[in-house]
């Protein structure tokens, strides 16, 4: 009872910050606490400037780091939101007032347990970006490295939590409140967000990350991550090499480097395919300030908070979706849902194959380089409710990403598209992974697993016998009959070894020829 009155006066102070900046919309919508929000609607703002998610993003932005964390998780929502809403949402700026640098040494003394001075010949107090988690200090370290350090914002951990209690408290009202809304698992999306504000706390899974991306691209002289500084590096600070370059959409510095525009596009395109389809394992979070363009005419990438991981299966449907798009093969585009379970089979594939072809012309008539299969799949997943599509949060966080990365493509190659020059990439991993050869070693594979599994299958099975034989288990009288009038018709142990036996073989096979 006392928790939920925290979160009821929590609730009540974010419904003011929305009504002062007239985005009570969003509360409304959600149908949740209706008699107060009529009553902050009367009191709320009128002629306030901007469309509702640029008034919804601010308000965002004023109610603290965890809410725009939220907001940026919305952003991926065109589903539920519409997509000028997400768009909007999507330029939530992650920016709050740098803290003091004398608090960025206590805690850097606490988390290394040496004075700063010790750990560094040089460090700046002043910070050089500052956003709603933490803050990057230059410095330089004994040995002469210039090292760029991440630290944590005081109490951040606690602020989240205290949120992230809200959040859920709204989370389960909506269900309640809204039962249209549950395909759409908001409380699972708070989760998500919790799972993932949890890994950005503390800095060694960011480093974690950054060091499997560089593991992924160890041979790739096109696409390069800063080294982590494991000796400087601990739960609230992180310490990795300064990358020097320009933001990918910097055109005008890149051309005036001497650089080709449209080579860094293909590098990027690549790095980019290689991330999500090769290793299924992508940077998630690739606005400018992440993703920088060296001297040298490498795509450097940084902070590595918010990634998404893709399995296997993922990736083929993915691949063979986006392939499908660009060809124009509506009704594939629709088997592929259906195959990856995304819809319901009691659904119509003729109609959901013309919902496809419905979003997906007015945007593939476009020229080439005004072609956005971001915003294609943001159309589509905005579409879920006459389907029945269940939210994917996977999909929704690649789409994200995508939307993002085509931006900054645009501004850097206005005359290109990112996923046309990724094609032949994306064709040539589709044969190798949903070929021939592929599907037989897929089957191969399997089967091999399962004659591995059949040793344990046994034992079981020899379990369950002298169990029943003790008297210890039981079989119900009409089972009995049934497996009676089987073994009168065939042989059941033979057969049961005959199977072994191939199997058995097989993996002998496989492993050994």
């Amino acid at each position: 009872m006392y928790q939920a009155l925290i979160h009821i006066r929590r609730f009540l102070a974010i419904a003011r910050i929305l009504a002062r900046h007239d985005a009570l919309f969003a509360l409304e919508y959600l149908k949740v606490a209706p008699a107060y929000v009529a009553v902050a609607r009367l009191l709320s703002r009128r002629n306030v400037d901007g469309r509702p998610g640029q008034r919804l993003a601010r308000a965002l932005n004023e109610a603290g780091p965890s809410f725009i964390k939220l907001g940026q998780a919305l952003s991926t929502r065109s589903d539920l939101l519409g997509e000028e809403l997400a768009q909007d949402l999507s330029d939530l700026q992650d920016r709050l007032p740098a803290f003091p640098g004398t608090e960025a040494r206590r805690i850097i003394e606490e988390e290394l347990g040496e004075p700063v001075d010790d750990l560094f010949r040089q460090f700046d107090n002043d910070a050089i970006a500052a956003a709603s988690i933490a803050q990057v200090h230059y410095a330089v370290t004994h040995d002469g490295n210039t090292v760029a350090v991440k630290v944590l914002r005081p109490g951040i951990e606690q602020a989240f939590r205290k949120d992230l209690g809200l959040f859920r408290w709204v989370a389960k009202l909506v269900e309640r409140a809204r039962p249209d809304l549950r395909r759409l698992k908001p409380v699972e999306m708070i989760e998500t967000i919790a799972e993932t504000v949890e890994m950005e706390m503390d800095l060694r899974f960011e480093a974690a990350a950054g060091a499997e991306l560089a593991d992924n691209f160890a041979t790739d002289p096109d696409f390069m991550v800063p080294e982590i500084d494991w000796g400087l590096t601990a739960a609230r600070v992180l310490t990795s090499d300064w990358v020097t370059g320009w933001g990918l959409d910097d055109r005008d510095a890149i051309i005036e480097a001497g650089l080709d525009p449209l080579d860094i596009l293909e590098k990027a395109s690549a790095a980019s395919f290689r991330q999500v389809f090769r290793d299924g394992f992508f940077h998630a979070d690739v606005h400018p300030g992440n993703i920088f363009v060296t001297k040298s005419g490498q795509i450097a990438a940084v902070d590595f908070g918010i990634m998404g991981r893709l399995e296997l299966k993922t990736r083929r449907a993915v691949g063979e979706l986006l392939l499908a798009f660009l060809n124009r093969n509506y009704r594939r585009a629709a088997e592929i849902h259906f195959e990856a379970g995304w819809i319901p089979r009691t659904k119509s594939l003729d109609a959901f194959s013309q919902a496809c072809r419905s979003i997906a012309e007015p945007i593939l008539d476009k020229p080439q380089n005004e072609i956005s299969i971001a915003r294609l799949l943001g159309q589509l997943f905005q579409i879920t409710e006459t389907f029945e599509m269940e939210a994917q949060p996977q999909l929704l966080l690649l789409q994200k990403t995508m939307l993002v990365a085509e931006g900054t493509a645009r501004k850097l190659c206005p005359e290109a598209n990112m996923w046309f020059l990724a094609r032949p990439l994306i064709e040539s991993w589709m044969m190798e992974n949903l070929g021939p050869q592929a599907r037989l070693r897929d089957t191969l594979s399997n089967l091999s697993d399962v004659a591995e599994r059949l040793p344990t299958m046994i034992d079981r099975i020899e379990q369950g016998t002298q169990l029943m034989a003790d008297g210890q288990l039981k079989l119900h009288p009409d089972t009995i009959r049934a497996l009676q009038g089987e073994s009168a018709h065939r042989p059941v142990l033979p057969s049961l070894w005959i199977i072994v036996l191939f199997l058995l073989s097989l993996v002998v096979a496989i492993k050994f020829f």
